[in-house]
């Protein structure tokens, strides 16, 4: 069977749960503890030498070290329903849009917190390696998600999902970020109407609960 190596209050592993859940695949869970630095133990530096989660075994046994490569697994493995698009023209838009969101948004709330939260010092990239907080990375980061949202807004005004006209990783990734961008005191309000609509549509989804 399938394991995921995971940690629940982290917004990475997040991504890779809903996903399984919108592929119903069953899997075993292990978490790992980042608030107590498991991460960054001995023991899982030879799961996952980038001491950082989620991490996938999969069925034949390999270990995947990363969001892109679970969803490119998984996609391949259990092609229905199809997340990763089905057309040339789909399958681009998601690409890109996925990497948009996430570069955009929950690596700008990543660099908010990391630079910014007293338990993060010295930790402010994720992996095996110290590095430290740098307060203006902070300021920019909470800039950059105010942005964020501003441009999710209008990319939804006239459409229900994020990348093509039907759900996608886009819209997972973009789920997650969202929430995620709450550890920074910042939320969806008033003037952001219609990512407000989209992210009550998602919570419909039962993966979303995940």
């Amino acid at each position: 069977m399938i394991t995921l190596y995971d940690c629940a209050t982290a917004p990475s592993p997040r991504r890779a749960r809903i996903l399984l859940a919108e592929k119903g695949v069953a899997y075993e869970t292990v978490q790992v503890d980042l608030r107590n630095s498991e991460q960054l133990s001995g023991a899982y530096q030879k799961i996952n030498p980038q001491c950082t989660v989620p991490a996938l075994r999969t069925e034949e046994g390999a270990v995947l070290t990363d969001n892109a490569a679970i969803a490119a697994y998984l996609e391949a493995r259990y092609p229905q329903p199809p997340l990763l698009g089905t057309t040339p023209n789909d399958k681009a838009h998601i690409a890109s849009w996925n990497w948009r969101v996430e570069s955009e948004g929950l690596m700008a709330v990543a660099e908010a917190l990391r630079n910014s939260a007293p338990s993060m010092a010295n930790r402010a990239l994720p992996g095996p390696m110290d590095y430290p907080q740098i307060p203006e990375l902070a300021q920019r980061g909470l800039a950059r998600v105010q942005q964020f949202f501003v441009m999710l807004n209008e990319r939804l005004a006239d459409r229900d999902f994020i990348a093509t006209d039907s759900f996608s990783v886009a819209d997972i990734t973009a789920v997650v970020a969202v929430d995620f961008a709450r550890v920074v005191r910042i939320k969806p309000g008033e003037q952001h109407p219609h990512l407000q609509r989209w992210r009550a549509a998602m919570a419909q989804r039962p993966s979303m609960s995940v």
